[in-house]
């Protein structure tokens, strides 16, 4: 009932004695439907829907529950982008730029530090790598090109997963959310100094066991 009044508009009421013309709302269609066994009811044609349900039909459970997934992911990227006012380039261009952002800043860096920088480069590649290898292309080949067609461009570059050669994801209008892709770089690394903290721990332990 809560979802038909944000269709249709109204205000829901306990009684016809406590109606009132501004509790009313509209819809210009409704009508009953069977599928298989089941008896839905369809309202549409409403004027300023603020809840819609999209019926999914399937041969089985498996494809229903597929559909759905892919249905609630779509919903889920729009929602992001709309929330975050921006996109970045998929395909994985994103992490393409930042691994050569990190190459750059490398030279820059003194002592054994550089290798945590090269370390967190290299991590960066795990997913254009991972896109290639799904699609059915050669990994590393397909790494190479990417880098070589990056170096020296303003233009992000990524993966055209049909051919396996690199592309322009903006071009395409191939996006990745900005949220997803800020919580992944503070996850991982989080995620990594956690990790780096309990070798030290452990080793700490194990030394002061041989003491």
């Amino acid at each position: 009932m809560e979802r038909i009044v944000l269709a249709c508009g109204g205000a829901a009421v306990n009684s016809f004695d406590d109606m009132k013309p501004e509790n009313l709302g509209h819809a210009g269609l409704f009508y009953e439907h069977v599928l298989g066994d089941d008896k839905y009811s369809f309202i549409e044609e409403c004027d300023n829907p603020q809840s819609v349900t999209i019926l999914i039909k399937g041969p089985n459970k498996h494809t229903i529950t597929q559909i759905k997934d892919a249905v609630r992911d779509g919903l889920r990227a729009v929602k992001n982008a709309i929330e975050d006012q921006m996109v970045v380039p998929g395909a994985g261009a994103f992490e393409i730029a930042i691994y050569q952002a990190l190459q750059e800043y490398k030279n820059e860096v003194r002592g054994k530090q550089r290798l945590g920088v090269q370390a967190f480069a290299e991590a960066m590649l795990i997913i254009p790598k991972c896109l290639a290898q799904n699609s059915g292309h050669d990994a590393q080949e397909c790494l190479v090109k990417m880098l070589q067609e990056h170096k020296g461009l303003d233009k992000c570059v990524g993966l055209d997963l049909v051919t396996g050669e690199a592309m322009y994801p903006a071009e395409a209008g191939i996006w990745d959310n900005y949220c997803v892709k800020k919580q992944l770089l503070n996850s991982c690394t989080v995620i990594s100094s956690n990790l780096l903290i309990v070798d030290e721990v452990m080793r700490a332990g194990m030394s002061s066991l041989k003491g």
